[in-house]
């Protein structure tokens, strides 16, 4: 039998129980998970009953001593994140951390020269990289169907009310709000589409909700390609009503996803592919001057995805698909808005 990368899971709630672990750990060909952690000790106790878990632990540095666990999943507030990592790399395990890696850029490369000096792996936990449609998608684009990229627009929102202790709503635990928890995903998506991003201009302010940090976000970016690109995230856009779209224009045409963004692992894209070859007064736009077509890639689930191809990184001592230092692009950008936001003014990164 090939061997399998042991799991240990810090933080055994919430997209842990919901989604990493069902999907993503115990569904994985190369993974076997052997160990969770929670210092919420009944949940630790409850989540290894449920997965047929044999180690249980309310200490993460119990966990991390643990000889039988070879990779550690981090998803805890993001304020202990860089504490955990570097324990963990200390205790030689390879680390797969929920976004971002730390609060802090110096804390995120902190982190990252750790665990190289340590010998171990580390990752960061952005798998929406791993839909089938956004890997299709980079297809596209790179076959020159819709021409040259020159605008990207990435949605994500949710209705998320105050909800007393939720570390999210804590800027303490949390750095931030919609864009820090959402616009991190939407900001690495149109990095890996459209390229590394110049420079930040952003409004991030609280308009409904009743806690004290952002709930509504607009996110301008402008790529060293000059593709230009706009970030929606909001915690305040009902459920039903989030569109979470997905586009990207070209010289020749465009693409439009929808249902891809988010946390399943379902959709579709269209691509319309048009030549104009000059200019056109009426601008009539009759259908019969575009192709058309849908793409339906078959689904991957992203969690499962994500969890394979660390593993893969691991046993074949591989570079990790979402490396720390690629992650930390997507974060510069995001404390870069911030700084934006907080500043009036355009931040070059």
């Amino acid at each position: 039998m090939e061997r399998r990368v042991r799991w240990g899971v810090i933080g055994a709630g919430g997209i842990a129980d919901r989604r990493t672990i069902p999907e993503g750990i115990m569904p994985a060909d190369n993974s076997e998970l052997v160990a969770v952690m929670d210092i919420d000790e009944g949940k630790a106790k409850d989540v290894a009953s449920k997965y047929g878990v044999p180690k249980w632990y309310a200490s993460d540095v119990e966990l991390v001593r643990d000889q039988n666990v070879d990779a550690v999943y981090i998803a805890t507030p993001v304020n202990v994140h860089a504490k955990q990592v570097l324990m963990a790399a200390e205790n030689g395990k390879h680390v797969l951390c929920e976004k971002p890696l730390a609060m802090t850029m110096d804390d995120c490369r902190k982190v990252a020269e750790a665990c190289r000096v340590a010998g171990v792996k580390l990752g960061v936990g952005l798998m929406m990289r791993f839909h089938a449609c956004h890997r299709a998608m980079r297809e596209v684009i790179a076959s020159g169907e819709i021409g040259k990229p020159v605008m990207g627009r990435a949605q994500l929102t949710c209705w998320y009310p105050r909800i007393p202790g939720a570390w999210r709503q804590d800027p303490a635990q949390s750095g931030g709000g919609a864009l820090m928890d959402l616009g991190i995903h939407t900001i690495d998506l149109l990095r890996t589409l459209l390229g590394e991003v110049q420079a930040v201009t952003a409004f991030a302010e609280n308009v409904v909700q009743e806690y004290p940090v952002d709930d509504s976000s607009v996110v301008l970016l402008r790529f060293v390609s000059g593709a230009m690109g706009v970030v929606e995230s909001f915690f305040n856009i009902p459920d039903a009503a989030a569109q979470n779209a997905l586009e990207i224009y070209g010289t020749k045409g465009c693409i439009l996803a929808r249902g891809t963004i988010g946390q399943g692992s379902s959709g579709s894209f269209v691509v319309y592919s048009s030549f104009q070859e000059g200019y056109e007064a009426k601008q009539t736009r009759t259908s019969g001057d575009i192709s058309v077509r849908e793409v339906v890639p078959e689904p991957v689930n992203i969690y499962q995805a994500e969890i394979e191809a660390f593993a893969d990184a691991i046993l074949h001592d591989t570079e990790p698909p979402v490396s720390a230092e690629d992650g930390n692009r997507s974060m510069e950008c995001l404390l870069a808005a911030y700084q934006s936001a907080r500043e009036g003014r355009r931040i070059d990164v």
